[in-house]
């Protein structure tokens, strides 16, 4: 399973939900990497086509959304205390459903 380093998040990747396939398919490891890496790619390319915000619902899991953000005429960095200007831009958004939230408050 995932790795946890002193001090980090533990962090899942795509062998992880791989593996998690394959006990539920019992099947063999390259039809579950062609799900997994199919499905990945789906959804990636689902929110890539935003045009310009978009909203990605996957029952029972949770909601990707795609914002934008209001540009900032008045930053300041840090560094050098200068005003500077950030434009607008897109960001992704992920908002769980029940049973991840659920899942997270019996913590």
């Amino acid at each position: 399973m995932a790795k946890l380093e002193a001090g980090k998040t533990k962090t899942y990747t795509r062998k992880d939900i791989e593996a998690k396939m394959y006990d539920k398919l019992i099947g063999k490891k390259l039809t579950e990497k062609l799900i997994v890496d199919c499905f990945i790619e789906s959804i990636r390319e689902v929110l890539m086509q935003a045009d310009p915000v978009a909203r990605l619902e996957i029952r029972d899991f949770g909601v990707f959304e795609i914002k934008k953000t209001r540009p900032k005429p008045k930053a300041r960095n840090l560094k050098t205390g200068e005003f500077i200007y950030v434009p607008g831009r897109r960001k992704i958004h992920f908002k769980p459903g029940k049973l991840l939230k659920q899942f997270l408050k019996e913590g």
